[in-house]
């Protein structure tokens, strides 16, 4: 039986609409904070290796505005924290809606790919941040970070412009205080090492 052209229209755009809306328009602009195991200033941030290993990490993103689709993202803040190039875990805050956390969900392969390869875990926690000039801190109950401000030329703080990473602008050097992490499955800790704060402005093409 020959079918109808018309029907043939219908079906493929049934089939090829809803692909189309599951990757609706975004953007963002955060706040990032991250504290890693390497020696000041981490060669990963330039493009290069760790020149510690293995890697391990809690990265704070915390979102000034944005948005996936209709969902505004403004407010919302995620941890993540890592061994890099092994896995990930990824904290965002309880103060999310439903509808934010499935937004970070899908966002996660689209704008911090390298961490969503790897996640072990999704979880909604309490997250908490204090940020100063010359103070980071930042925790959920398995990951805290606590860092200060490293000082150059006339007692200003270090700041390195155009890095190889867009989550990488207007980056500020810190150094690690204590930083860690503690559950069932991993545990580190440690001081004087790699931290730094900068920001990241990303938008679907």
């Amino acid at each position: 039986m020959r079918v109808p052209g018309v029907l043939v229209t219908i079906v493929l755009l049934v089939l090829t609409v809803p692909m189309r809306a599951q990757t609706p328009s975004w953007q963002l602009s955060a706040t990032v904070a991250e504290s890693c195991s390497c020696t000041i200033s981490c060669p990963c941030n330039f493009g290069g290796s760790p020149n510690r290993m293995p890697c391990e990490g809690n990265r704070m993103i915390s979102i000034d505005s944005g948005h996936y689709g209709a969902t505004n993202l403004a407010g919302v803040q995620f941890l993540v924290t890592f061994q890099m190039g092994t896995w990930s875990k990824i904290y965002v805050t309880d103060k999310v809606t439903p509808e934010q956390e499935k937004a970070v969900e899908a966002l996660l392969p689209l704008a911090f790919a390298g961490f969503h390869k790897g996640m072990l875990s999704f979880s909604k926690v309490p997250i908490t941040m204090e940020v100063t000039d010359a103070r980071v801190r930042f925790s959920t109950p398995e990951s805290s970070v606590d860092m200060e401000v490293v000082r150059g030329m006339n007692g200003q703080a270090i700041k390195v412009l155009n890095l190889p990473g867009v989550a990488l602008q207007n980056y500020t050097q810190f150094r690690s205080v204590l930083h860690q992490h503690t559950s069932a499955t991993h545990n580190w800790k440690h001081s004087g090492t790699n931290g730094f704060v900068s920001t990241m402005n990303v938008a679907s093409k």
